[in-house]
């Protein structure tokens, strides 16, 4: 309490005095104080200032994420700041360069007192592709609008090359009647003399704790609930208030508790955030669906025309994923992800066990617990097959992990949800067959935790090593020829293991593919996309008078375009039956509408099942496989 309160008190009186006179004030000695102003927004801009105590040097570079943890990709967050300017004791402006899109350079460093700058916001840009290039996936990006907030505060504070190491000091000022949630450290706040605004104060350790922690603001709907030794704050946005809370908090709870007893001991953090978006898809609303995963929460963007019913099958199967992040990278991860540069940042090789391992767990637990039944989670696990097929099922896991920015490997990075869940799920029932039972890739994912944990990152180069020595010479051969070499996996040698076949039946699939293979095809001459034979196999376009030929124009009022076909077919991927749809299509000159609710749709394909014939063991091993 005493360490506590000696920090409080001396993050209190930083900035305090008007002069920067003597040793205590030097920026290395102090935590950097930041401020955002979400009063005096003007022109959909929020002001920032930042004050990094007194500097000794005559050069600094202050940099604004070019890329951040978890999105694999570019973001140039720099792109979104207007009017930097270096401020010195006097108040006048000092002499500062743009390097690039994330990078300023302020001569005269040593008389510099603060950085001021306006921030925009991401999702407004997203229909327009972005500000200068390629925009942020938006459950990274940042929000500003008159009765809502969404502050991935990587996007509105930067870091200095000198003080990588530095704490901050972060200053929120917002219309009292503001909600607000984060799981940042809170230390403090006042209310203004007229009673209009609240400035509260937050503390981070070091620069990592700021982006890792965003915030919510605005006329938002919260729930809390305890699952073990947890405390969940769920925060929706709906803009149009269609879903609320309190509506989703019993499905999120049921869930939850399911992870946790699935988990058991670790418990790695004491508060995790969901933070709900709803896009209610008008030109200036987000239209990247998904979620990205922070240490103890989850920033997620869902369309606000989702029936209950399909919203809460996206929140279960989005944060589950997230949630169970906690285990990795949180308490397993290696030293790129501990030390990550966000201007020059070099990847780990192991995103079969950041993102495909956790997209296992999320699936695995479902039926693990009950929530799913054991044809549901199959069906699951051959989708993820069926999906990872159209992709390069020869490139080398860790090759293209380590590359994943660059291309071809970029282009299949959406692999490591699909073949790094099943990956996962190999390696489970290896270790269960193995083991008799005793040992599973959550235990080995434990074991791993508690050799390491959130504060001791692994060797990137001799992990599979290590895993291969705490297990078994199989699991190494695995890792060998299917994660660090190229040979395809033989699924059907596994699904052996546990005593399952396949066997060809009508199987329920999405609207856009039939058993992983997609039902358009682009026309790159005529500029066109439109339904392939493949849709006759489709029961819902088909029962619908949809034939192949048929170019999609809009879809519920947006035109489709090369441009936003990926964001559209994503979209079109997570309807669920209920939804209310209206598609306009070309069929040689004729306008055809379907304008109905989406019923289930089905296809034929490949369908795991028992295998009657399966021996005693190979029953066993899926007993415990499934149920434990």
């Amino acid at each position: 309490m005493r360490h506590f309160l000696l920090i409080a008190i001396s993050v209190f009186f930083i900035g305090c005095t008007s002069t920067k006179t003597t040793n205590n004030d030097l920026a290395v000695s102090n935590p950097i104080e930041t401020s955002l102003n979400l009063v005096n927004v003007t022109n959909d801009k929020v002001p920032v200032v930042i004050n990094p105590g007194r500097f000794t040097t005559e050069t600094e570079i202050y940099r604004i994420p070019k890329v951040v943890q978890g999105t694999y990709s570019v973001s140039s967050f720099g792109r979104y700041v207007e009017n930097f300017k270096a401020i010195d004791y006097k108040g006048n402006e000092l002499p500062s360069n743009k390097l690039d899109d994330n990078s300023w350079s302020i001569t005269n460093a040593s008389q510099l007192d603060k950085i001021t700058y306006e921030v925009n916001d991401t999702f407004d840009t997203e229909s327009s592709g972005g500000i200068g290039g390629e925009n942020p996936f938006s459950p990274a990006g940042t929000n500003i609008e008159p009765t809502n907030y969404v502050l991935n505060l990587h996007g509105f504070i930067g870091y200095f090359d000198s003080l990588k190491n530095a704490q901050y000091k972060l200053n929120v000022t917002a219309p009292s009647e503001f909600v607000r949630s984060s799981a940042i450290q809170e230390i403090g706040s006042e209310t203004s003399a007229d009673g209009k605004s609240i400035t509260t104060h937050y503390f981070a350790p070091r620069y990592f704790d700021i982006t890792d922690n965003p915030m919510f603001y605005g006329e938002l709907d919260v729930e809390e609930f305890q699952v073990g030794g947890i405390k969940i704050v769920l925060s929706v946005y709906s803009p149009n208030k269609v879903h609320s809370a309190a509506v989703l908090k019993e499905s999120m709870y049921t869930m939850m508790q399911g992870q946790k007893r699935y988990l058991g001991e670790i418990n790695s953090t004491p508060r995790y955030d969901i933070f709900l978006y709803l896009s209610d898809g008008s030109e200036d609303s987000p239209k990247g669906m998904g979620a990205l995963e922070h240490h103890t929460s989850t920033v997620v963007v869902l369309p606000e025309s989702s029936t209950l019913e399909g919203l809460i099958d996206s929140m279960i199967d989005v944060v589950a994923h997230e949630f169970f992040h906690i285990v990795t990278p949180l308490s397993v991860h290696s030293e790129d992800v501990h030390y990550f540069d966000y201007y020059n940042p070099t990847f780990s090789k192991h995103l079969w066990m950041y993102e495909g391992v956790t997209e296992y767990f999320a699936q695995h637990f479902q039926v693990y617990e009950g929530l799913v039944t054991d044809d549901e989670f199959y069906a699951s696990m051959m989708g993820k097959i069926q999906t990872s097929m159209s992709m390069d099922d020869t490139m080398s896991f860790t090759e293209m992990s380590e590359n994943v920015l660059e291309q071809p490997y970029a282009a299949n990075y959406y692999n490591v949800y699909q073949k790094g869940a099943l990956i996962g799920m190999c390696i489970d029932i290896l270790m269960r067959e193995e083991s008799n039972g005793q040992r599973s890739m959550l235990s080995l994912m434990k074991e791993l935790s508690n050799k390491y944990g959130k504060n001791k990152p692994f060797n990137d180069d001799t992990i599979l090593a290590e895993i291969t020595q705490m297990t078994y010479p199989s699991i190494g051969n695995f890792l060998k020829a299917h994660v660090v070499g190229t040979t395809p996996i033989n699924y059907t040698e596994f699904f052996e293991k546990v005593g399952l076949e396949l066997v060809e039946a009508t199987v329920k699939t999405n609207y856009i593919q039939n058993d992983g293979q997609f039902i358009f095809a682009p026309n790159r001459a005529r500029g066109t996309i439109a339904f392939t034979e493949a849709v006759k196999d489709n029961s819902f376009w088909n029962e619908n008078g949809v034939q192949a030929g048929d170019v999609l124009k809009t879809v519920n009022g947006t035109d489709l375009t090369f441009e936003n076909a990926q964001q559209m077919f994503t979209d079109m991927y997570m309807w669920s039956p209920g939804t209310k749809i209206n598609v306009v299509l070309d069929r040689n000159g004729e306008e055809i509408i379907i304008d109905k609710e989406l019923t289930q749709s089905y296809t034929t394909g490949q369908k795991l099942q028992p295998n009657p014939e399966a021996s005693e063991k190979q029953v066993a091993v899926r007993k415990v496989w499934l149920k434990g």
